[in-house]
């Protein structure tokens, strides 16, 4: 059975993790999902759209399409590979301000994904964010990614 996320919201994603029940459902289930994310091409898996700052290898590629931005990643990790899933389903075919108002504290707390994802990976999922936010930003401003 193939999942396909179709879902845009996060209380949407909730309920499906409220069917799911336990939390070896949940894991099962953020694997399937990262397995259907679509592969980027190896071309796209440059330092510019490499995730600093997280444990696994996470690429984020963002592009502006009829006034609204589509990202596509990919990760080396299947959990963080669902994860990633996830945020694209929750930021895609957004436009800038809808994309920055995504809230990660709350993301993790109505996931619950605080209470079972390490430290350690936190940190990378905000990285990810906040990768995700910056090329969103570079795309609605023109103006480039400061760097650290």
């Amino acid at each position: 059975m193939s999942v396909v996320i179709t879902m845009t919201t996060l209380d949407e994603i909730v309920e499906i993790f409220e069917l799911l029940g336990d939390w070896d459902q949940r894991y099962a289930y953020l694997t399937e999902v990262g397995e259907n994310l679509p592969e980027i091409p190896e071309a796209d898996k440059v330092d510019e759209n490499k995730v600093k700052g997280c444990m696994s290898q996470v690429w984020v590629v963002a592009e502006m399409k009829q006034g609204v931005i589509t990202f596509k990643g990919d990760c080396d990790s299947s959990i963080i590979k669902g994860v990633l899933a996830v945020l694209i389903e929750l930021t895609n075919n957004r436009q800038l301000d809808e994309i920055e108002r995504l809230d990660v504290d709350e993301f993790f707390e109505r996931l619950q994904l605080d209470e079972h994802l390490s430290p350690n990976r936190h940190v990378g999922v905000y990285a990810i964010v906040d990768l995700m936010k910056k090329k969103a930003r570079v795309l609605d401003t023109g103006e480039p990614i400061a760097v650290a």
